[in-house]
């Protein structure tokens, strides 16, 4: 499926590795200019050569997403590099400590929060602002998780992030429909990232994930960034205050590993 986004500017949190970078280089196959924002810049960096190299334009911004002067900043950067902003992926997040909730610390459930439900929302904030002032509306989209969706034992920061970014994601698109912006999110499953290999990177911890996906095995990075790409194309031009859900049907049913 080909994407007109010519001209277009999108922004990319987390865009250092995984789902982001791949996003990135989808957004800039399809003729957008990317500003890929993250904490890593050496990883940053690559993710531009890369996409410079498929032929795309990108710039990358150093950002802590928990930060409101430096989201607040990566939006005034890609205003000034290229005059607008039409989409963005707020794709920026951690998987924090995973233990169970008295073994947990404040300073992890700080960090969490702040990243990923935080992070979001001014992210949220900084650019639907911008897309008002704009005039012509744009298409934003939250990166949660199938965690949005359920619990999970010892992740419970985690899950409770994911679900914060679900309601966020309903009430921005309630608060701005009329204005044309459109906020939707994405809920992978285990996807096949760095992330991904720190959580259930153990043989029978990868092992019994992959059996709990009823297809068997990990999404990869590009399966999740093309729901991206589509959901902020013309082609969902009806879509919003919605998510995606891509888990190799792990909501379906009960479906307990071997």
């Amino acid at each position: 499926m080909e994407y007109h986004m010519k001209d277009k500017v999108v922004i990319v949190t987390g865009g250092t590795t995984g789902i982001g970078r791949e996003a990135a280089l989808l957004f800039a196959k399809a003729g957008a200019k990317v500003v890929v924002a993250g904490r890593r810049e050496i990883e940053g960096n690559e993710t531009v050569a890369q996409v410079r190299q498929a032929g795309g334009v990108c710039l990358f911004v150093k950002t802590d997403v928990s930060q409101s002067s430096e989201v607040e900043a990566l939006v005034e950067q890609t205003v000034r590099k290229f005059g607008r902003l039409d989409m963005a992926f707020n794709n920026a997040g951690i998987e924090g400590n995973w233990v169970p909730i008295v073994d947990q610390t404040e300073a992890d459930w700080d960090r969490t929060i702040d990243i990923n439900l935080k992070g979001v929302w001014l992210c949220l904030k900084y650019e639907i602002r911008q897309m008002l002032s704009q005039g012509h509306g744009g298409a934003i989209v939250n990166r949660s998780s199938i965690c949005g969706h359920v619990g999970s034992a010892t992740a419970a920061t985690y899950c409770a992030s994911k679900h914060g970014v679900m309601a966020l994601t309903k009430s921005a698109a309630l608060e701005y429909a009329r204005n044309g912006v459109r906020i939707n999110d994405v809920c992978p499953g285990a996807v096949q990232t760095p992330m991904g290999d720190r959580l259930f990177g153990e043989p029978d911890v990868e092992k019994r994930i992959r059996a709990m996906h009823p297809m068997g095995r990990f999404a990869m990075p590009q399966e999740i960034a093309e729901a991206v790409v589509w959901m902020c194309s013309e082609r969902a031009s009806f879509m919003t205050g919605q998510s995606i859900v891509l888990d190799g049907g792990f909501l379906a049913g009960p479906n307990p590993p071997d």
